[in-house]
C-alpha cells in the first residue's frame, strides 16, 4: 500500500492519494466498469442488472430481499433495477402467496436464454485483466476476505 519510494505511513505519506486503499479499489472498480460496459452492451444490460441476472442464473425464484443480501444492495436501489429488467422481459415479479410482503423474482424464458450469451463475459474480463484463472481466483479470495473484515468492523 506504500508508494515505491516509501514503506512507512507517517506524516504526509499517509495522506498521499496513491497510498489510499480506498482509492485503489475505487479506481480499479471504475476501470472494471468500463470493461463490463463494453462487454454487456450487446446484451442490453448494465453492470448492476448483470449482477442481478447472475444471482437468478444461480438460483431462480428468489425474494427481492435475498437478491439484495447477495448483492449487498438495499431495496431502494434494487427495485428500479428489477423494474427495468421486468420491462425488458427478462424477469417476472410476483407477490408470494404465503406472505404478500415478499416479492418473488423469477427468470422469464428470455432471461434464461440470455445466460447462454453471457458465457463470454468472464472470458472477456479475463482477457482485459490479463491474468490467469489462478490469479483471478487469488484476487477474488483476497477481496472477499477484505470485504468480510470491513463488514465485521
Amino acid at each position: 500500500m506504500a508508494n515505491s519510494s516509501s514503506t512507512k505511513f507517517d506524516g504526509a505519506a499517509a495522506l498521499l492519494l496513491d497510498n489510499q486503499l480506498c482509492f485503489s479499489l475505487y479506481s480499479t472498480q471504475l476501470a472494471m466498469s468500463k470493461v463490463y460496459r463494453r462487454l454487456l452492451a450487446d446484451m442490453g444490460l448494465t453492470y448492476p442488472q448483470y449482477l442481478v441476472m447472475l444471482v437468478l442464473w444461480e438460483r431462480d425464484g428468489v425474494t427481492v430481499s435475498a437478491i439484495g443480501e447477495r448483492l449487498f444492495l438495499d431495496s431502494a436501489t434494487l427495485t428500479p433495477l428489477l423494474k427495468r429488467l421486468e420491462a425488458a422481459g427478462l424477469i417476472a415479479r410476483v407477490r408470494a402467496a404465503s406472505d404478500e410482503r415478499q416479492v418473488i423474482v423469477s427468470l422469464t424464458d428470455a432471461g434464461r436464454a440470455l445466460k447462454q450469451k453471457a458465457g463470454d463475459i468472464p472470458v472477456g474480463v479475463g482477457k482485459a485483466a490479463q491474468c490467469s484463472l489462478e490469479e483471478a481466483g487469488e484476487m477474488i479470495k483476497t477481496l472477499n476476505q477484505l470485504r468480510r473484515k470491513l463488514l465485521e468492523s
